[in-house]
């Protein structure tokens, strides 16, 4: 017999909690449900993790360039990885397990752990438990692209979650892709003594940035020793003794890096693909993303989709503000619309970039200048 409740919630990242919050003190009976750790990509292996990492970065960085600031260090500088990244775990879990107890401690809502499979569209599984609401909210994030390059199979690589979990500089880490992602973890190990490079297929760095911010992005990083290859598509993987090697073709040719670790960070995909959406009946695009409308309503009347799953922003703080808009509707009396949103954007290189709205190109083009 299945278990009724006013809304359900599916997924803990940056919307999933705060939307239980306003709905419980709302007076509403919610399911929260989570099969993994509490807090999304954000806590685990997103904002607050790499952070703890770019500051530890950057520490070091700042300790090597101590003579410049007329500091004198005496004997070598080195670097403890395994300190590095039991201050990271220690933050992240501090975040996760501050996410898990908020939820528990709210009245009127409980927490399910499991993986949520819909059987139709108001009736989830998880686990032997079977629930139902009259409301469903789809917070269920995104993953690393595993791109079907030749080869990808039989070489070990990483992505931004499984490279959280290494405890040492590699000595050359390749990174394919050239956006946020990448060049975040670029500097990042480059700063700690890795040996870094970088393949974008575009012709340019971060080509959702104006050309010539995304030049200044190229010179800073470039200016720290890493290398850059750009317009450069890989077109194959493979093993090489202990070394991975990554065949390239651009204008200039065919190439070939080789590196002893590999970062895949060319791009993201929703966690749709195993919910059972297709029973409900909430419709996808090509890519998996769920479908909705400015009100982040889908194509089901009753279920929603907050955060990376909608293709809205796929950042914490528009994940955040989907909570928002979706509360301000259905509870406040506001009408809110995902389309009024200005987009900000942060890339946390040093110096970090910042930007809110559009950018040059964007503006001239609406304003027919381009």
């Amino acid at each position: 017999m299945a278990t009724h409740y006013d809304a359900a919630i599916i997924g803990t990242g940056q919307a999933g909690p705060p939307l239980a919050n306003r709905l419980t003190r709302a007076g509403m009976k919610v399911a929260v449900v989570e099969r993994g750790r509490f807090g999304g990509t954000c806590v685990n292996n997103g904002c607050m993790p790499t952070k703890t990492l770019v500051a530890s970065a950057y520490a070091a960085y700042l300790v090597a360039r101590a003579a410049d600031y007329g500091v004198a260090i005496e004997g070598r500088i080195g670097i403890d990885m395994k300190r590095v990244k039991a201050r990271k775990d220690k933050v992240s879990a501090n975040a996760t397990s501050g996410v898990e107890a908020w939820l528990k401690s709210m009245p009127n809502c409980t927490v399910l752990r499991g993986h949520a499979r819909f059987v139709s569209a108001n009736e989830i599984e998880v686990g032997t438990e079977r629930l139902t609401a009259e409301k469903v909210f789809i917070n269920v994030g995104g993953r690393a692209l595993v791109p079907p390059i030749p080869g990808i199979d039989q070489v070990g690589y990483l992505t931004n979650e499984s490279i959280m979990d290494i405890d040492y500089a590699p000595a050359h880490l390749v990174i394919l892709g050239g956006s946020y992602i990448g060049l975040e973890f670029a500097q990042i190990y480059r700063r700690f003594g890795s040996d870094v490079t970088v393949i974008e297929a575009a012709p340019r760095l971060v080509p959702r940035e104006d050309e010539d911010v995304s030049t200044a992005i190229k010179e800073i990083l470039e200016g720290e020793g890493i290398k850059i290859h750009l317009d450069s598509k890989c077109t194959g993987l493979s093993k090489r003794g202990n070394a991975i090697v990554a065949r390239i073709e651009s204008a200039g040719g065919r190439n070939e890096i080789e590196g002893t670790d590999l970062l895949l960070a060319i791009g993201r995909i929703p966690n749709t693909d195993d919910l059972g959406l297709d029973t409900a009946g909430v419709r996808l695009d090509a890519r998996g993303i769920i479908v909705t409308d400015e009100c982040l309503r889908t194509s089901v009347p009753a279920i929603w989709a907050l955060g990376d799953c909608n293709g809205r922003g796929a950042f914490t703080h528009t994940s955040y503000n989907d909570h928002e808009i979706v509360a301000a509707n259905l509870l406040d009396h506001e009408q809110r619309r995902v389309t009024d949103r200005i987009m900000t954007y942060g890339l946390f290189i040093d110096p970090p970039l910042g930007r809110i709205g559009m950018t040059e190109h964007e503006a001239r083009a609406a304003d027919g200048r381009s």
